[in-house]
């Protein structure tokens, strides 16, 4: 079975470009996204940070919904325990009663204290008419509701998706040892619930970058590690572009940090990182993948979103990758 691609995007910041560039060139790779096939396009949340310019995922996604036609948006994801559900329910009950059979609630259990989220989900649930108890809330409970799923990078928000029957994702590229576990976790769930039917495959997350040759791709990955080694050790900035990263003097806490970094980044030719990302996809037990890619030029980006999906629609080649 060949495996299905779709974007999860950060709008990331590279040096010498502004929150506003990255934020259009999300809008420019959503649209390239639909015509180029991917399944769906998830938009991130994060909050004060120099790399990354995606504050508002609720206001992205019902952009991206008005400049796009066909492919399924959402967010990846709206981080609840900063929220009331009810707003929540609000603003994508207003999203999937314009857009309906294309939207795409993803939930995250950071940003705040998190005690209470599978009770702030299951409210949620409630509210959007999606647990078959009843039609929801009069004006939040759109004809077609979002499909909600549970974003995570342990067996917790597994377990809780399962339990609740909404679809969960993996962020393999956060951290990916757990993986096996989590997926396990969330089919054995799904399948107490549905008592013993075909379980869900759930989605794995994972970071990658391509380009025309091994050695731009390394040079767009060391871009990539050298962000991600910088951030880990408390020094939040934006992307490097790739000669910074080739002429920069790597401490040895960088690249440490580095070493760890670089065992959930994929990076190659476009054939060398289908074929990783295809095996992962069967390691996993999974049909879809979330590829999140981040790069200095918003260019560089599209293009390997380009690249990758031009290989895909090919077929996949048995080789290698350089990166994993």
């Amino acid at each position: 079975m060949r495996t299905r691609l779709s974007v999860l995007d950060q709008s990331p910041v590279g040096d010498g470009f502004s929150h506003a560039d990255a934020l259009s060139s999300s809008v420019d790779l959503a649209r390239m996204a639909e015509e180029l096939g991917f399944t769906r396009f998830w938009v991130a949340e994060h909050h004060g940070s120099p790399s990354f310019a995606g504050t508002a995922p609720e206001i992205l996604a019902a952009v991206l919904l008005a400049r796009t036609d066909r492919i399924t948006i959402g967010t990846g994801g709206v981080l609840l325990p900063r929220y009331t559900p009810g707003k929540v329910a609000e603003v994508f009950g207003v999203l999937a009663s314009l857009y309906p059979g294309r939207v795409d609630l993803g939930l995250g259990r950071a940003g705040g204290p998190a005690e209470d989220y599978p009770d702030r989900v299951r409210l949620l649930r409630r509210m959007l008419g999606m647990d078959g108890d009843g039609p929801g809330l009069p004006g939040m409970a759109p004809p077609v509701p979002p499909r909600m799923w549970l974003l995570g990078a342990g067996t917790g928000s597994a377990h809780l998706a399962g339990l609740l029957g909404t679809d969960f994702a993996f962020a393999h590229f956060l951290n990916p040892g757990p993986a096996t576990a989590a997926l396990s976790a969330y089919r054995e769930s799904v399948a107490r619930r549905d008592g013993g039917a075909g379980p869900r495959a759930g989605v794995l997350a994972v970071r990658a970058v391509t380009a025309e040759s091994e050695a731009e791709a390394e040079a767009l990955a060391q871009s990539v590690l050298l962000w991600r080694s910088r951030k880990d050790l408390g020094d939040d900035l934006p992307l490097p572009t790739p000669r910074a990263a080739r002429n920069h003097r790597w401490t040895a806490l960088e690249a440490e940090r580095a070493a760890v970094r670089g065992r959930s980044l994929v990076w190659g030719t476009p054939e060398q990182v289908h074929a990783r990302l295809a095996g992962l996809a069967e390691e996993h037990g999974v049909e879809e993948v979330m590829v999140n890619t981040l790069t200095c030029d918003p260019v560089d980006r599209l293009r390997s979103y380009r690249l990758l999906a031009e290989c895909a629609a090919v077929g996949p080649v048995e080789t290698s990758a350089a990166g994993a």
